[in-house]
């Protein structure tokens, strides 16, 4: 069994983990979308209310293109709020949670685990979101029924980095609503 606390512990900030696993092109890809990632006012809003203490351990690898377009996106969640920790592990280098966080039986990136206060897995998400998987769909076996779950103007990016906020609120309310905690803080 995994000690998902040890991981966490061992884990990189966001740029300690480009400047240990990226080359000057990983770094510069990262860069670039980085500077493309926004939030609305609506969605910094809701990522300044977290109360608990969200731990997010993120398996990564720099050269990744799914990593190159969602990472960026964990980084602006945690400039947000401080409650929000992300460590990044490389998964080369993390073969016993490549393996435990793997994805329709392959060893996919990012895979992320949601950890609360006390290191206890809250949630796990990866490798795409919901908005990037419905738009290979339609890219690689053809358009599927207009669901109108997704606004059509908005943009891929747009999408994924409300997909992503959906998870993060997700694992906040777990978080905010379990018995035990609410006891242990007094909400």
């Amino acid at each position: 069994m995994i000690d998902f606390g040890a991981k966490f512990d061992a884990g990189l900030s966001y740029r300690d983990f480009l400047e240990k696993y990226g080359s000057d092109e990983h770094r510069r890809r990262w860069d670039e979308f980085h500077q493309q990632v926004g939030l609305t006012d609506g969605q910094a809003a809701l990522l300044r209310d977290f109360k608990r203490e969200m731990k997010v351990l993120v398996l990564a690898g720099t050269w990744c293109g799914d990593c190159v377009n969602q990472c960026p996106i964990l980084d602006h969640f945690a400039a947000h709020n401080e409650t929000i920790q992300i460590r990044y592990l490389d998964r080369d280098d993390n073969a016993d949670l490549a393996v435990e966080l793997s994805v329709c039986g392959g060893q996919r990136v990012p895979a992320i685990v949601f950890l609360n206060e006390d290191n206890q897995p809250c949630g796990r998400c990866g490798d795409r979101t919901l908005s990037k998987y419905r738009q290979m769909a339609a890219d690689q076996i053809g358009a599927a029924c207009p669901t109108g779950l997704v606004a059509p103007e908005r943009t891929l990016t747009e999408n994924v980095v409300q997909d992503w906020l959906n998870e993060f609120e997700r694992a906040q309310l777990i978080m905010r609503l379990s018995p035990r905690l609410r006891q242990k803080h007094g909400d």
